[in-house]
């Protein structure tokens, strides 16, 4: 079922209610294709994921976060912006590059580091800008990226750009520094920005009812007088709906939205991670049973656009292509030690061009065993 959008949250106003839709008939402004599409796009980032987290533990890549059971936020949010509109994620919303047309390759090239990653291999894995999309890079220190967005939003509003920025945070990122920074800026100028808080139950390994004493961590926007709402993440449509409706808003000049998408993460934290430590069974089995791709699937069925020999083909085809266009990443060589130089001004000046001339001269002495080349 369909959840609806709930109305938003102020102030002055309860705390929404999740419901559902009744009517079984195809969801009002959409076409059979485009509800295809997104499931599409969700089971992309699933095949990806389970490609990458193959790759980390057979050793060909170090590290990688996946985001399995959240790809309905992703999907939902991507599928809604336009093309102006500007994302500043944290480590677990690489799919939204994949909804916005990136190819898996160049993804790839930025897990292996090598000479076509974007970053030349100088950022660790999973931490992806893509300037073409308007997709920010990523910092490790929590929650430092949202005051990025909201300048970005103020500066677009100062122009009068129509665009938004949209950004995400966990649900212990809420209680950042830098979460209630931001939010008071944003709340404050009516800046065009869109907050996700990504409630995924777990910090790491803390739970969330360990972090925060509130009823519901939407509500936390409430006190900076930003219109909130709290969805059900795992319910595609409803995420596209209330992204749609918040973008809305802020194009219109009525300033930020906090949405808050109530999700789990079915994997790990991160390849580093081990969820069985501080998480049971039955928890996982259930978290399994409400996967968002798994239900969309039912849905589209039901809707008769969609059955099980489409859905064994579309799963078998995306393996065969997370393996191929990844492994045109591992045989791309290593970024060349003159890039160290050439990459920091467009034109070198003429001290560093000495610099680099001399490191090359002396590193040349020493060449690299099998330079360029990847072990399997």
């Amino acid at each position: 079922m369909v959840t609806k959008t709930p109305k938003m949250t102020d102030p002055k106003m309860t705390d929404p209610k999740i419901t559902e839709k009744p009517n079984p008939a195809l969801p009002s402004g959409y076409s059979g294709q485009q509800l295809v599409d997104l499931y599409k796009g969700m089971a992309l980032i699933r095949a990806f994921d389970e490609r990458q987290l193959k790759l980390q533990r057979s050793g060909r890549i170090g590290f990688c976060v996946v985001s399995t059971g959240e790809e309905a936020v992703q999907v939902g949010v991507a599928a809604a912006l336009e093309k102006q509109d500007w994302i500043f994620p944290t480590y677990r919303q690489h799919g939204m590059i994949l909804q916005r047309g990136v190819s898996v390759t160049d993804m790839a090239n930025q897990l292996y580091g090598n000479a076509n990653d974007r970053c030349l291999g100088r950022q660790m894995p999973v931490h992806y800008s893509f300037k073409e999309i308007n997709y920010v890079s990523l910092s490790s220190v929590i929650g430092t990226h949202l005051s990025h967005a909201v300048g970005a939003a103020m500066a677009a509003q100062y122009k009068g750009d129509d665009a938004v920025m949209v950004t995400f945070i966990g649900d212990g990122g809420t209680s950042s520094n830098d979460f209630h920074a931001a939010l008071t800026f944003a709340g404050v100028q009516k800046a065009p920005v869109v907050f996700y808080i990504v409630n995924n139950h777990y910090a790491i390994s803390h739970p969330v009812e360990e972090q925060c004493a509130a009823e519901s961590l939407h509500l936390k926007g409430v006190g900076y007088g930003i219109p909130s709402i709290k969805i059900d993440g795992n319910d595609l449509l409803a995420v596209h709906q209330a992204t749609q409706e918040a973008l809305n808003r802020a194009r219109a000049g009525e300033g930020p939205t906090l949405i808050e998408c109530d999700t789990y993460r079915m994997g790990p934290h991160s390849s580093s991670d081990d969820p069985t430590r501080y998480r049971d069974a039955a928890e996982q089995e259930a978290a399994n049973k409400a996967c968002p791709i798994g239900r969309f699937e039912k849905q589209l069925e039901s809707w008769g656009l969609w059955d099980d020999t489409q859905d064994k083909a579309l799963w078998t085809e995306l393996e065969q292509t997370m393996v191929d266009d990844t492994n045109l990443s591992e045989n791309v060589g290593e970024p060349t030690w003159e890039s160290l130089f050439d990459d920091v001004y467009a034109e070198v000046p003429p001290a560093l061009a000495r610099q680099r001339d001399e490191f090359m001269a002396r590193e040349s002495q020493f060449p690299r065993e099998n330079e360029g080349e990847f072990p399997l």
